[in-house]
């Protein structure tokens, strides 16, 4: 048996702001999505964007040095880069609507092979769903990266062949990063880009619920 190191939230985090181009405009989902922001290098222009209505957010405050004025939409504290700019949240979605963020970041319960991810409710009794901006920047920004676990906390595959959980958005992740891999979306299938170390390729298969190209 193959002996690896499933990668940290951070780890995951880092892979996925490597990955980040220079002069994009970037929405971080709330949960894991966010931490992307703390790895973004500092000499690169990008933009991140938050649909409560924000555009230029920095890393996360300094203890003691939090704003209760500037926040995302997952609630947390954030900072204001220089000529960063906060605006009405319908103006926000306007710009998610039509097309101008270049990339979100979300997290996700299940994502499909052919790319339709479900990320809002798990389906269970007195569970609240929690849409958000989810279903509007899925099918609105222009790619689409997800963050997750490479399994659920019950050991299922959250990669599928086909969603069991409601949908969010069809057709649209292009990019997958999880504790054990980072996979492509691809009209092929789904291609592995890069495995944790040690991990082998039938490893990651057994764990997977879809077909993996090498």
């Amino acid at each position: 048996m193959s002996e690896y190191k499933p990668r940290s939230v951070d780890e995951i985090a880092q892979c996925v702001a490597q990955d980040i181009k220079e002069g994009m405009y970037v929405n971080l989902g709330i949960g894991q999505p966010t931490r992307v922001a703390d790895f973004l290098p500092k000499d690169k222009d990008i933009f991140l964007h938050s649909e409560n209505g924000v555009l230029g957010m920095g890393p996360a405050p300094e203890e003691g040095q939090e704003d209760g004025d500037l926040i995302n939409a997952g609630k947390q504290y954030i900072t204001l880069l220089k000529g960063g700019s906060y605006f009405h949240h319908g103006d926000s979605f306007a710009m998610i609507r039509g097309g101008h963020i270049d990339l979100c970041v979300l997290g996700a319960f299940e994502v499909a092979e052919n790319g339709d991810i479900a990320n809002w409710f798990l389906g269970r009794e007195n569970d609240i769903p929690a849409v958000g901006g989810a279903m509007d920047l899925a099918v609105g920004a222009k790619q689409v990266y997800v963050i997750m676990d490479h399994v659920s906390k019950n050991g299922e595959p959250k990669i599928v062949k086909t969603l069991k959980l409601p949908i969010t958005g069809e057709r649209c992740v292009n990019r997958i990063y999880t504790d054990l891999a980072v996979i492509d979306v691809t009209e092929q299938g789904l291609v592995v880009r890069e495995m944790v170390a040690g991990l082998t390729f039938d490893a990651l298969q057994a764990k997977t619920g879809a077909k993996l190209i090498g």
